[in-house]
């Protein structure tokens, strides 16, 4: 896969990636850097608020309905398959970096997520993984950077010197 780069977010559910992803996002914009998220869903999703307009749009048959306002703009279509990575990024637009969560199966750099409260084991083999978030300390695959739950800033450092041009907004 050419171009921005893409880090997932994986774990188990409720091990902390909503929270590692919006920590990693605050961050990485407070530095300058332009970035796009995605989130996968196993279900269906409703995005607009039933029994609004657009969602009364989408349930009388439109393929794609656009909700247009003077600081958003969203498109939701209806689609035959779900999209692959590759497609997500071409459609993230023009950004330093996507952040995933949820994709435990798709993308070459994962960071796990993984607490002690939740799980001993991990959803990735250690060959998967870029990273580990844990505050197990009997999780220790070899070659793989670890870091301690809340150690945000690390891990910020980490995204931005590994695929942010050693933290250069923009690339620049």
């Amino acid at each position: 896969m050419t171009g921005i780069p893409v880090v997932s977010i994986v774990g188990k559910s409720d091990s902390g990636k909503t929270t590692v992803v919006e920590q990693l996002v605050r961050r990485l914009v407070d530095r300058g850097h332009r970035v796009a998220t995605c989130k996968h869903h196993v279900h269906e999703i409703d995005i607009d608020v039933p029994g609004k307009d657009s969602w009364r749009h989408a349930r009388a048959g439109a393929q794609v309905t656009m909700i247009s306002a003077p600081t958003q703009f969203a498109v939701v279509s209806k689609v035959e398959r779900e999209r692959t990575l590759e497609e997500i990024v071409a459609a993230a637009g023009d950004v330093d970096i996507l952040i995933t969560e949820g994709f435990k199966r798709s993308g070459s750099v994962r960071i796990e997520v993984s607490r002690r409260a939740r799980s001993d084991e991990l959803v990735s083999a250690p060959a998967e993984l870029t990273a580990l978030i844990t505050d197990n300390n009997d999780l220790q695959p070899e070659g793989v950077s670890r870091f301690e739950l809340n150690d945000y800033d690390a891990l910020t450092d980490f995204v931005e010197r590994s695929f942010l041009d050693g933290g250069s907004p923009h690339g620049d």
